[in-house]
């Protein structure tokens, strides 16, 4: 199927939204977890952004981008949201991040 690519632009983006929607709703979730299992994170998504409005002429600072992920200030989520890693989390994401590597 051929998909033309503004359209493809426009429903990449829509889910896009609907992550970061998703992952707004599921505080729970811990950026740490994320990156055990997935080796990204919602930092990760707004540097992402970052970097993708740095290519098209938007400059924005790393915790304005992070803050479109979270939906607030990434110290305030930080501080209401976040818990303490342990140290097997902190093992999987590293041995997960490892996996990153180009």
């Amino acid at each position: 199927m051929a998909i033309e690519d503004s359209m493809r632009t426009e429903m990449e983006a829509a889910a896009f939204r609907k992550l970061v929607e998703h992952l707004r709703h599921r505080t729970d979730v811990q950026n740490v977890d994320l990156m055990g299992v997935g080796g990204f994170c919602r930092n990760c998504l707004g540097d992402w952004l970052r970097e993708a409005g740095a290519a098209r002429g938007v400059t924005l600072g790393k915790d304005d981008a992070r803050a479109l992920v979270y939906g607030m200030d990434p110290a305030d989520w930080k501080e209401k949201y976040q818990t303490p890693a342990t140290e097997a989390q902190m093992r999987r994401m590293d041995e997960s991040v490892a996996k990153n590597a180009h």
